[in-house]
Formats: C-alpha cells, sequence, structure tokens
C-alpha cells in the first residue's frame, strides 16, 4: 500500500484531490463519512457530497493523521462511538 503523508497548511485541514485533479484543502472535523462507490465519496456534516481522487483508506490514514498530531484521535473516536445508534 502506498504511503500517504499529511498536508496540513491551515488549521483543520487536509490536503485532497477532486475527481478532476484539482487539489484543495477540507476541513477535517466536517467529515461525516467516507465511502467508495468504487469512487470515493466524502459526505460532509452540512450534507455536500465531494468525490476524490485518494482511496476511502488514504482519507482515513490523513484525518488520523491530523487528529493524532493533536492527540484528539481517541477523543473523536469515542464521542463517535458513543453517538452512534
Amino acid at each position: 500500500m502506498e504511503q500517504v503523508f499529511l498536508t496540513c497548511s491551515n488549521h483543520n485541514m487536509i490536503e485532497i484531490t477532486k475527481f478532476n485533479g484539482d487539489s484543495f484543502t477540507l476541513n477535517a472535523l466536517m467529515i461525516e463519512q467516507i465511502q467508495s462507490f468504487p469512487d470515493t465519496t466524502i459526505t460532509l456534516s452540512n450534507g455536500k457530497i465531494i468525490v476524490v481522487k485518494e482511496t476511502e483508506n488514504e482519507v482515513v490514514t490523513l484525518v488520523n493523521n491530523y487528529f493524532q498530531m493533536f492527540g484528539i484521535q481517541g477523543w473523536i473516536k469515542e464521542a463517535g462511538e458513543q453517538n452512534e445508534l
């Protein structure tokens, strides 16, 4: 598997690539769901859907690396588990 490196140019942001090849930064805290349909689709907490070139695993790795930088990975995971039905 290809190694994914975190690019963090702004607070709460990860750098990813739209399906058309344009790169952009995304607020990692706004991600609600990541799926492969087989294209990787990111659903934001505001309902907006973005299709990106990175695989689902690559996006998850970027988000996890970002949260680990600030020591909040376990906190986010625990909060998500408590909110699931």
